[in-house]
């Protein structure tokens, strides 16, 4: 029988994968037309999702590629003053470690068999046990599967939810080479990750494999439109970093020199979530992974959930393999806890965030008692 994955992120991707490992055949049809047609974003915290490279048999690899001075990290307020700051001895265990996604992503893909993964598929509807693809072809499927995204198109197929904007927009910006341009701002972020939270804003900063750092610049309790009325002119770089600069009084001179030293590349990202806890009657065809079924506030749990379920729902699979209604069921059933816990998490998490004394809260989290 056909199981068609759609979407080459990394809930599909480890899908296809513990499925390979188990003997079974599967296809991925992915929208974008190559592995390098774009970016894939910066670095990700991989922890509960080590489990489901461990059943994909792709730990070691893992570990060649990880990160472990990623799980350093440093907490501070607008002012300058440092809350918090976590050095990871070079000997620690590999916990929390940083890695880079589209190293993951090749990572997942070069152990797929040649022809796994068919780019330039652009799903747009599927009946009957037939795909149909944006360019007029089509394919059949016994299992369809949705590891399509947050805007997913598979979705729809199983419930009516929608993910909804939850107060967040981010503006990303980033120093590429930092150790050689700016050695004084490498010094400062440090290894892993630079939190800087207060009067409604966060500023982000993540040292990424590559030598560049990211930076996410967070306005909280702000609306779908706010990009529009914020006054940041995205098609003038130079002009877009000032304005931040400006949306910043009274911070640190610190803080915004990361901004000043940031390149051209300056991203608005609004943030949305669907519904916590949310469930749907269990279809036989039909399923969903990673942020198509339970797209979480970014809080550091999106790709570990992701990879989870594609490998859960693969062992289920292997374990059925001749009645993919019921490793549908078992796959679901499972994921359905396991988000719902995770996703109220995240909404705390976010809801600490939003908070006036967003520094404060974070520290009491990192630091119980």
């Amino acid at each position: 029988m056909t199981i068609a994955i759609v979407g080459a992120g990394l809930g599909g991707l480890a899908l296809a994968r513990v499925l390979h490992v188990n003997g079974m055949d599967s296809v991925v049809y992915e929208r974008e037309p190559s592995r390098a047609a774009r970016g894939q974003g910066g670095m990700l915290d991989i922890h509960s999702g080590q489990r489901a490279l461990r059943e994909a048999g792709l730990i070691d690899g893992f570990h060649a590629i990880a990160r472990g001075e990623g799980q350093d990290m440093r907490l501070l307020q607008p002012d300058g003053t440092l809350l918090l700051q976590e050095d990871t001895p070079d000997d620690a265990p590999l916990a929390r470690p940083e890695v880079d996604r589209a190293d993951l992503r090749d990572l997942l893909l070069d152990s797929l068999p040649e022809g796994t993964v068919r780019w330039g598929h652009a799903f747009t509807s599927a009946d009957n046990g037939l795909l149909r693809f944006a360019d007029g072809g089509s394919a059949p499927y016994d299992l369809l599967v949705g590891a399509d995204g947050a805007r997913s198109r598979v979705r729809p197929l199983l419930t009516d939810a929608r993910p909804a904007h939850i107060g967040q927009n981010v503006v990303e910006v980033g120093i590429p080479d930092i150790d050689r341009t700016h050695p004084d701002l490498a010094a400062m972020v440090g290894r892993g990750n630079y939190w800087v939270l207060g009067n409604g804003i966060s500023l982000a900063a993540q040292r990424n494999g590559d030598g560049r750092v990211r930076i996410g610049v967070s306005f909280y309790n702000t609306g779908e439109d706010w990009f529009a009325t914020s006054g940041i002119p995205f098609d003038d770089p130079a002009a877009a970093r000032a304005r931040l600069i400006e949306l910043l009084p009274g911070w640190d001179a610190r803080f915004t020199a990361l901004i000043a030293a940031c390149d051209d590349t300056v991203v608005p990202r609004s943030i949305t979530m669907l519904p916590v806890g949310l469930t749907w009657p269990s279809a036989p065809d039909v399923t969903l992974v990673g942020d198509a079924a339970h797209l979480m506030p970014p809080t550091g749990e999106g790709a570990n959930m992701a990879l989870l379920d594609g490998a859960l729902l693969g062992l289920a699979l292997a374990a059925h393999p001749d009645d993919f209604p019921a490793a549908v069921k078992e796959y679901e059933r499972e994921m359905f806890e396991r988000t719902d816990a995770i996703g109220r998490q995240c909404a705390r998490i976010h809801d600490m965030l939003m908070a006036p004394d967003a520094a404060q809260r974070m520290l009491a989290f990192f630091q119980p008692g």
